[in-house]
């Protein structure tokens, strides 16, 4: 029997390996960690599809990506030799898992560097305890005259500009006057502008990696949202609710709540361009759901109907659309599903005429060069990647810094590839 301390000597562990569980054993590291099986398909280079296979397989499929995921996660290389039923010898000595794997010496000195500047660019804590107060205690009116419309179209700029920094500040306020009108009139208008201020706060929350407080501002877009009546505000709420619900590995919730928007958008009968832009959306939210929870099928097909339902839509949406699908933007969703789906080839087919002219928002733009560069960092391209980040961050520099998954893409391309086309001055782009 194995012998150590740790997570790796514990009575879960000891039984992983006595039923030869490889794959059981890096779901526990994960878990340990604090890691989705997102987290640890960036860290690996392959999709939350692809680690759920091999979490949940106990036949050893893939030899080379169970060690790099086993190793990612801290699993001692004699435990899972013993899981794999190559070794039964005791571990040498007590291991514990890290909230960062051991370099090699050559590799520290940047992981270092690294380290220093992802915590230099997380967003202040003043900011997000500001978000939770104001989630605590509704916020009293600020007195401010300017109409909510012009207050909450400023604030989704700010967002489109990846201005977080701006943007975070501005939610108590806004918040506490949205409150005050809902009150007032207690009209369909007013609850729907303030789940749309909800939501529009759930998406940055997302956005910076802070699921649990995302989780109550997108549960309470949805309470307003039915409040108000409307299909399309109901819509929107339901998908920032979806993407918590994917983020806290729940893709399957997420997914039926999607299907369920979609249903209401397309009872609508979709008579104006605004209810189509609502249920392209969900087909597409439905489509990345599907890939998550590896149902090729059905993501597939969405993305498909997809494709069908904005053809009548403008190759450039409107300004203040609360839905700016286009043509475009459904061939971006088609990129991160093939992703999903574990298929880097089809990916890059999807993104391959994909151009920054095609986008509206600063945001969109970097978002079509971060899924790039995720797919060209799961088929083992360090200098594509760079490349598609160096983009990324000239277009909004927040969309890579900002965002967990994609920051450490980033981080990992500089520390495992520091010779690879980009890194340097990827490196220097975060630090500035």
């Amino acid at each position: 029997m194995l012998i150590g301390s740790g997570i790796w000597a514990s009575p879960e562990a000891r039984e992983l390996i006595r039923r030869r569980d490889a794959g059981g054993l890096v779901r526990l590291g994960r878990r340990h960690r604090g890691w989705r099986q997102t987290d640890l398909g960036a860290c690996i280079g392959c999709s939350p599809s692809t680690v759920s296979r091999l979490e949940s397989n106990k036949r050893v499929l893939d030899l080379e990506l169970l060690r790099a995921a086993a190793e990612a996660v801290g699993v001692p290389s004699p435990v899972l030799a013993a899981a794999c039923g190559l070794a039964t010898v005791p571990v040498p000595a007590p291991t514990t898992v890290a909230r960062d794997a051991p370099r090699d010496t050559e590799e520290e000195p940047m992981h270092r560097r690294t380290l220093l500047t992802a915590a230099g660019a997380a967003i202040p804590a003043s900011l997000l305890g500001r978000v939770d107060e104001a989630l605590a205690i509704t916020p009293p009116p600020s007195g401010d005259r300017a109409p909510l419309d012009a207050r909450l179209a400023r604030a989704r700029h700010h967002f489109d500009a990846g201005r977080h920094l701006a943007l975070l500040p501005t939610f108590p306020d806004l918040l506490g006057d949205a409150h005050q009108a809902a009150a007032r009139s207690r009209s369909g208008l007013d609850y729907a502008r303030l789940s749309a201020c909800y939501s529009l706060e759930t998406q940055v929350l997302s956005k910076i990696g802070k699921y649990d407080t995302a989780r109550i501002t997108a549960d309470r877009a949805t309470t307003y949202a039915s409040l108000s009546g409307s299909p399309i505000a109901a819509a929107a709420a339901a998908r920032e609710l979806a993407v918590v619900l994917r983020h806290q590995d729940q893709a399957s919730h997420a997914r039926q709540l999607v299907l369920d928007a979609a249903t209401t958008v397309e009872s609508t009968g979709l008579v104006n361009q605004a209810q189509a832009a609502a249920y392209a959306q969900m087909l597409c939210t439905t489509a990345y759901n599907a890939a998550h929870t590896g149902d090729r099928g059905q993501a597939l097909v969405m993305i498909a109907e997809a494709r069908r339902v904005v053809r009548g839509l403008p190759a450039m949406p409107p300004p203040g659309r609360l839905f700016p699908v286009s043509p475009a933007q459904v061939e971006l969703y088609a990129v991160g599903v093939h992703w999903a789906l574990g298929d880097p080839g089809a990916a890059l087919d999807a993104g391959r005429k994909l151009r920054p002219a095609m986008f509206p928002t600063p945001e969109r733009t970097a978002r079509m060069h971060t899924d790039r560069a995720r797919v060209h960092w799961m088929a083992g391209q360090p200098d594509e990647t760079a490349e598609e980040l160096l983009a990324a961050a000239s277009a909004s520099r927040a969309e890579v810094r900002d965002r967990p998954s994609i920051r450490r893409i980033a981080d990992g391309l500089v520390v495992r590839h520091p010779r690879a086309a980009g890194a340097r001055e990827l490196s220097l782009t975060l630090t500035r």
